[in-house]
């Protein structure tokens, strides 16, 4: 892979996804760093993308996070194999799922426990977006 065009939309991917599960649960880069003997560094060039993550530390990281391994591949599955080039709606949804403002938003509505709430929750949202003239 050419070093200039920056890390694989897969490392991409996989990286969002650690930076998802650690969040939801509430753990810091440092601690996870402890729990794995890496520094907090090593795992902010993993939740980039920009290092790659072998297999036996991403089993490791999903022990740590208490997640299946194949967490960290959902919504990769439609992806064809030899095709790098993973953006696209899928990407976006990623984007902002691990941005700040995706991440709270995340945490608080899965916190939210009637379906009837959440199911308001998300018309008003809608209602909000089509103000707004949003697709």
């Amino acid at each position: 892979m050419d070093k200039t065009k920056g890390p694989h939309p897969v490392e991409v991917h996989i990286g969002a996804r650690l930076r998802i599960a650690r969040t939801m649960i509430g753990m810091s880069q440092e601690k996870l760093g402890e729990k794995l003997g890496l520094n907090f560094q090593q795992i902010q060039k993993y939740e980039k993308g920009a290092n790659r993550i072998g297999g036996s530390r991403l089993w490791e990281i999903a022990l740590a996070l208490e997640v299946p391994p194949a967490f960290f591949f959902d919504g990769l599955e439609n992806a064809p194999a030899e095709d790098p080039d993973i953006s696209g709606y899928a990407n976006d949804v990623m984007t902002f799922a691990s941005s700040k403002d995706g991440l709270r938003l995340i945490t608080r509505f899965r916190a939210i426990r009637s379906e009837q709430s959440r199911q308001n929750l998300i018309d008003l949202m809608g209602s909000i977006a089509d103000d707004e003239g949003c697709d």
